[in-house]
Protein backbone atom coordinates (compact mmCIF):
# COMPACT_ATOMS: atom_id res chain seq x y z
CA UNK A 1 0.00 0.00 0.00
CA UNK A 2 1.52 3.22 -0.83
CA UNK A 3 1.39 6.09 1.73
CA UNK A 4 2.22 9.55 1.80
CA UNK A 5 4.78 11.00 4.15
CA UNK A 6 4.54 15.01 4.91
CA UNK A 7 7.58 16.77 6.00
CA UNK A 8 7.54 19.87 7.44
CA UNK A 9 11.06 21.62 6.33
CA UNK A 10 14.12 21.80 8.65
CA UNK A 11 15.69 24.38 10.35
CA UNK A 12 15.52 27.72 8.58
CA UNK A 13 18.04 30.72 9.18
CA UNK A 14 15.73 33.49 10.07
CA UNK A 15 16.12 37.07 8.84
CA UNK A 16 13.59 39.69 9.67
CA UNK A 17 14.52 41.45 6.98
CA UNK A 18 13.63 38.73 3.99
CA UNK A 19 9.93 37.56 3.82
CA UNK A 20 9.87 33.96 5.28
CA UNK A 21 9.04 32.35 1.69
CA UNK A 22 12.80 32.94 0.96
CA UNK A 23 14.46 31.50 3.90
CA UNK A 24 17.42 29.46 3.47
CA UNK A 25 18.28 26.53 5.79
CA UNK A 26 21.11 27.57 8.75
CA UNK A 27 24.21 25.33 9.26
CA UNK A 28 21.73 23.53 11.76
CA UNK A 29 19.11 22.74 9.52
CA UNK A 30 21.31 21.17 6.75
CA UNK A 31 23.04 18.71 9.55
CA UNK A 32 19.43 17.86 10.63
CA UNK A 33 18.58 16.78 7.14
CA UNK A 34 21.04 13.77 7.87
CA UNK A 35 18.82 12.41 11.05
CA UNK A 36 15.45 13.35 8.71
CA UNK A 37 17.02 10.85 5.89
CA UNK A 38 17.74 8.41 8.27
CA UNK A 39 14.07 8.89 10.22
CA UNK A 40 12.34 8.38 6.94
CA UNK A 41 14.21 5.66 5.45
CA UNK A 42 12.07 3.12 7.85
CA UNK A 43 8.99 4.09 5.56
CA UNK A 44 10.52 2.86 2.52
CA UNK A 45 9.76 6.54 0.31
CA UNK A 46 10.67 6.12 -3.59
CA UNK A 47 10.97 9.88 -4.23
CA UNK A 48 10.96 12.66 -2.80
CA UNK A 49 8.69 15.56 -4.09
CA UNK A 50 9.32 19.44 -2.11
CA UNK A 51 7.60 22.64 -1.94
CA UNK A 52 9.21 25.60 -3.93
CA UNK A 53 10.12 27.62 -1.38
CA UNK A 54 13.95 27.48 -0.88
CA UNK A 55 14.03 26.08 2.62
CA UNK A 56 11.93 23.05 1.63
CA UNK A 57 13.84 22.92 -1.98
CA UNK A 58 16.63 22.69 0.27
CA UNK A 59 15.56 20.00 3.03
CA UNK A 60 14.48 17.72 0.14
CA UNK A 61 17.16 17.97 -1.78
CA UNK A 62 19.92 16.85 1.28
CA UNK A 63 17.08 14.02 1.96
CA UNK A 64 16.80 12.90 -1.76
CA UNK A 65 20.90 12.65 -1.72
CA UNK A 66 21.37 10.95 0.86
CA UNK A 67 18.67 8.52 0.69
CA UNK A 68 19.34 8.12 -3.55
CA UNK A 69 16.41 8.95 -4.24
CA UNK A 70 14.78 11.10 -7.18
CA UNK A 71 13.63 14.64 -5.86
CA UNK A 72 11.46 17.44 -7.77
CA UNK A 73 9.51 19.93 -6.96
CA UNK A 74 6.05 20.93 -7.43
CA UNK A 75 3.88 24.05 -7.31
CA UNK A 76 0.82 24.53 -4.62
CA UNK A 77 2.90 22.68 -2.02
CA UNK A 78 4.49 26.27 -0.69
CA UNK A 79 3.04 27.57 2.79
CA UNK A 80 -0.20 29.18 4.20
CA UNK A 81 0.77 32.81 1.60
CA UNK A 82 1.80 35.23 3.74
CA UNK A 83 2.77 37.65 1.48
CA UNK A 84 2.91 41.39 3.06
CA UNK A 85 2.80 40.50 6.63
CA UNK A 86 5.58 41.68 8.05
CA UNK A 87 8.22 39.49 10.63
CA UNK A 88 6.17 38.77 14.02
CA UNK A 89 7.61 38.18 17.11
CA UNK A 90 6.97 34.82 17.93
CA UNK A 91 4.29 35.01 20.42
CA UNK A 92 2.65 37.16 18.42
CA UNK A 93 2.81 35.04 15.23
CA UNK A 94 1.55 32.05 17.16
CA UNK A 95 -1.29 34.26 18.24
CA UNK A 96 -2.31 34.79 14.57
CA UNK A 97 -1.85 31.39 13.75
CA UNK A 98 -4.05 30.43 16.30
CA UNK A 99 -6.95 32.83 15.11
CA UNK A 100 -5.90 31.46 11.75
CA UNK A 101 -6.93 27.77 13.02
CA UNK A 102 -10.00 28.95 14.91
CA UNK A 103 -11.51 30.72 12.01
CA UNK A 104 -10.56 29.15 8.75
CA UNK A 105 -13.09 31.18 6.13
CA UNK A 106 -11.35 34.42 7.13
CA UNK A 107 -8.59 36.42 5.81
CA UNK A 108 -6.38 36.44 8.72
CA UNK A 109 -2.91 36.43 7.74
CA UNK A 110 -1.88 37.21 4.44
CA UNK A 111 -3.53 35.94 1.34
CA UNK A 112 -5.23 32.78 1.94
CA UNK A 113 -7.83 31.99 4.47
CA UNK A 114 -7.12 28.85 5.76
CA UNK A 115 -9.71 26.74 4.12
CA UNK A 116 -7.98 27.95 1.09
CA UNK A 117 -4.79 27.37 1.96
CA UNK A 118 -5.48 23.58 2.61
CA UNK A 119 -7.88 23.56 -0.47
CA UNK A 120 -4.83 24.29 -2.82
CA UNK A 121 -2.33 22.38 -0.89
CA UNK A 122 -4.84 19.65 -1.12
CA UNK A 123 -4.93 20.16 -4.53
CA UNK A 124 -1.30 20.36 -5.06
CA UNK A 125 -0.79 16.96 -3.13
CA UNK A 126 -3.15 15.27 -5.47
CA UNK A 127 -1.25 16.29 -8.75
CA UNK A 128 1.72 14.40 -7.14
CA UNK A 129 0.25 11.64 -5.97
CA UNK A 130 -2.25 11.14 -9.42
CA UNK A 131 1.37 11.35 -10.79
CA UNK A 132 2.84 8.60 -8.73
CA UNK A 133 0.26 6.28 -7.77
CA UNK A 134 1.63 2.98 -6.51
CA UNK A 135 4.52 5.13 -5.04
CA UNK A 136 5.16 5.68 -1.38
CA UNK A 137 5.92 9.77 -1.84
CA UNK A 138 7.90 11.97 0.95
CA UNK A 139 6.82 15.52 0.41
CA UNK A 140 8.14 18.38 2.00
CA UNK A 141 6.21 21.02 2.99
CA UNK A 142 5.71 23.68 5.45
CA UNK A 143 3.73 23.08 9.26
CA UNK A 144 0.76 25.39 8.69
CA UNK A 145 -0.35 23.64 5.21
CA UNK A 146 0.45 20.20 6.52
CA UNK A 147 -1.64 20.73 9.89
CA UNK A 148 -4.63 22.15 7.81
CA UNK A 149 -4.50 19.19 5.45
CA UNK A 150 -4.21 16.69 8.23
CA UNK A 151 -6.96 18.34 9.92
CA UNK A 152 -9.35 18.50 7.57
CA UNK A 153 -8.64 14.75 6.30
CA UNK A 154 -8.65 13.46 9.62
CA UNK A 155 -10.67 15.25 12.04
CA UNK A 156 -7.58 16.02 14.34
CA UNK A 157 -6.78 19.44 16.32
CA UNK A 158 -4.85 20.97 13.63
CA UNK A 159 -3.44 23.87 16.07
CA UNK A 160 -2.47 21.20 18.07
CA UNK A 161 -0.73 19.04 15.30
CA UNK A 162 0.76 22.49 14.75
CA UNK A 163 2.05 23.20 18.16
CA UNK A 164 3.79 19.68 17.78
CA UNK A 165 5.53 19.80 14.51
CA UNK A 166 9.65 20.48 14.52
CA UNK A 167 11.85 21.72 12.18
CA UNK A 168 11.66 18.99 11.03
CA UNK A 169 8.74 16.98 11.72
CA UNK A 170 6.79 13.98 9.39
CA UNK A 171 3.36 13.00 9.29
CA UNK A 172 2.72 9.58 8.19
CA UNK A 173 -0.68 9.12 5.98
CA UNK A 174 -2.27 6.58 4.19
CA UNK A 175 -4.33 7.58 1.02
CA UNK A 176 -6.55 7.74 -0.08
CA UNK A 177 -8.34 7.51 3.02
CA UNK A 178 -6.21 10.09 5.45
CA UNK A 179 -5.24 8.13 7.82
CA UNK A 180 -2.54 9.52 10.31
CA UNK A 181 -0.35 6.67 10.84
CA UNK A 182 2.57 8.45 12.83
CA UNK A 183 3.17 11.75 14.06
CA UNK A 184 7.28 12.03 14.46
CA UNK A 185 7.87 15.62 15.93
CA UNK A 186 11.56 15.91 15.96
CA UNK A 187 12.29 13.85 12.82
CA UNK A 188 15.93 14.53 12.97
CA UNK A 189 16.70 12.69 16.45
CA UNK A 190 17.79 9.42 16.23
CA UNK A 191 14.65 6.62 16.96
CA UNK A 192 14.83 5.20 20.20
CA UNK A 193 13.08 1.75 21.71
Amino acid sequence: MSRLILVKHSLPEIDPMVPASAWRLSDEGRRRCAGLADRLARFGPTRIVASDEPKATETGHLVAVRLGLPFATAPGLHEHDRTGVPFLPADAFASRIEDLFRRPTALILGRESASEAAARFGAALDAVLGAHPAETVAVVAHGTVIALWVAARTGCDGLALWRRLDLPAMVVVSPPDGVTVEVIERAWEAQTG
